[in-house]
């Protein structure tokens, strides 16, 4: 007697072959077998007629562990037919900390949450950080990154200079503990403080830590506009220097000044594989990504902290400094206002009642909406009323390079999301539709409606990849043996539904989604099942 069949389903494998009839049995959380056709009973039988059955997928770049301990259902991650996601990317993970920045980190975290939502940072260590995550079960299973971000902060504070010899060392056993305690690797957001203050022989050193623990170096490079190419050279050279395998994390050109680029791009990494360097990237498929309204500020605003910047806010001298910088620029910063324009910056989230309205405004309407002189003064505004913490979408890309990225073989599928829903506490603001929509928008408009992508392949995408690329050896594929993570679909119906306008909506056509064995989705509706898994790299 079987735990769960899966009948007459089109077999989509993850490994890129092409398609097949078959039977997927599903005992004690394991896929036990796959046949033409399986004749015993089982307590539960799904009839896939119609449907592709296939490997659940694997977010290879999430932001779910901020919310994880809050947030458990992740209801917008397992929509999408999502059984695990690798979180603590861009240099940012809840872990380590230190009693030095605990303070300033809690009111950031408390910023970011929920009205009535609390969570308290009582960890140090990322395996303490760990072992509060598996105190409970999950929607989805999670592996962990560690954040360069977070080991600078615990290892140094949050100043904008180099560390010294001790406090490397110091940034160094720090990145140990966290592999040893189970992490993927090491990430680095390289536009947000404090890792934009790093420099690059600091991160080879943290990064050859990582490589003598079997892990990976995911980056947000320094820049993804006019600074590409060199922001590339850097994370190549961290690479090569390290030993260790790069992920370019959500690749895309980000400037109309370099459209096209992606085939200089690919063209880069197929030349640094050629000489040893295993580089990798993946991406979301939109042309405008989101983060931090905080980061249209220069750099060095953000010496010292979130407080400190909000008091360099405060001063009319250092204001008139920012705003001559976000028109003139500076050399190797990301100058998201400057590059882009005001009218390609919309708001997706404030804290306040009082500037809600704003939510879903560009800053130019948001300069109008609040009789501001100008969107400068709108923006400084906006950021000391929300204490740093609004966030934003920003218009950047072509499609032909969003295309052109997608049917490379290097290229991966990510959400570059956290967790949230369409009801409920966790339905805030008017988030990136990336939350909701990424895979389905690939299986739906991708695949079944624009042929760029085969079927077979976009699976591979979404599934044995990342699963190869981060060392999650027991999922990503169809095999007896493996866990049962398995995602079934309706390739003549699945499709995002998430707009930028109205975000909160779940896709269609992602029937049946198990993780480790339990239905989690069955027929579009959330179980509430909690049975993903804290993953421990070992």
């Amino acid at each position: 007697m079987y735990d769960i069949i899966i009948r007459n389903g089109k077999i989509v494998d993850g490994t890129g072959n092409p398609w097949f009839f078959a039977d997927v049995a599903v005992k004690d959380g394991k896929i036990d077998k796959i046949s033409k056709k399986i004749l015993s009973e089982a307590e539960t039988v799904i009839d896939a007629t119609g449907l592709v059955v296939c490997p659940g997928f694997i977010d290879a770049h999430s932001h779910g562990d901020f919310n994880t301990l809050v947030y458990r259902d992740m209801e917008n991650i397992v929509h999408q037919g999502i059984t695990t996601v690798v979180a603590g990317q861009c240099g940012s993970s809840p872990a380590p900390l230190s009693d030095e920045i605990r303070g300033e980190t809690q009111k950031e975290v408390d910023a970011r949450l929920p009205d009535g939502i609390e969570l308290k940072l009582t960890w140090d260590t990322f395996d303490e950080y760990l072992r509060e995550e598996e105190k409970e079960g999950l929607g989805a299973n999670v592996a962990h990154i560690v954040g360069h971000g977070a080991i600078r902060a615990a290892g140094m504070g949050l100043e904008a200079r180099d560390p010294t010899p001790k406090e490397l060392e110091k940034m160094k056993e720090l990145t140990a503990e966290a592999m040893e305690a189970g992490a993927y690797g090491l990430s680095t957001g390289l536009i947000y403080p404090p890792g934009i203050y790093a420099k690059t022989p600091e991160i080879i050193a943290l990064a050859k830590v990582a490589a003598e623990y079997g892990g990976v170096y995911d980056s947000h490079i320094r820049g993804e506009g006019k600074t590409l190419m060199t922001a590339l050279d850097e994370a190549l050279e961290i690479g090569e220097k390290a030993g260790i395998p790069v992920q370019i994390s959500h690749h895309k050109i980000a400037s109309k000044s370099i459209w096209g680029k992606s085939r200089e791009t690919m063209k880069m990494f197929e030349d640094a594989r050629a000489r040893g360097v295993d580089v990798t990237v993946d991406q979301y498929p939109y042309k405008a990504g989101s983060t931090g309204l905080m980061t249209l500020l220069p750099p060095w605003v953000h010496n010292g902290g979130n407080k400190a910047a909000l008091i360099r806010l405060r001063d009319p001298d250092q204001r008139e400094r920012m705003r001559r910088e976000i028109e003139e620029g500076i050399p190797g910063w990301e100058n998201f206002a400057g590059e882009l324009d005001w009218e390609n910056v919309y708001v997706t989230s404030v804290k306040t009642d009082e500037n809600r309205a704003v939510e879903g405004m560009n800053m130019v309407e948001v300069k109008e909406h609040r009789g501001a002189p100008d969107e400068f003064t709108a923006l400084y505004e906006l950021l000391l009323e929300e204490e740093g913490t609004a966030g934003m979408v920003i218009f950047y890309g072509d499609e032909e390079d969003v295309k052109h990225i997608m049917r490379h073989p290097l290229h991966m599928v990510g959400t570059d999301a956290g967790c949230c829903n369409v009801e409920g506490p966790f339905r805030r603001g008017k988030p990136h539709p990336r939350h909701y929509g990424t895979y389905p928008k690939i299986l739906g408009r991708y695949v079944r409606e624009e042929k760029t992508l085969r079927l077979e392949e976009a699976v591979r995408k979404m599934t044995s990849f990342p699963a190869q690329r981060f060392g999650i050896l027991d999922r990503g594929i169809l095999r007896p043996g493996v866990w049962a993570d398995i995602t079934v679909f309706n390739p003549e119906t699945v499709i995002d539904k998430s707009t930028y306008k109205e975000p909160h909506q779940f896709p269609v056509g992602i029937d049946y989604v198990m993780v480790n064995g339990v239905v989690t989705i069955e027929k579009g509706i959330y179980t509430g099942a909690h049975e993903g898994k804290t993953l421990r790299k070992r």
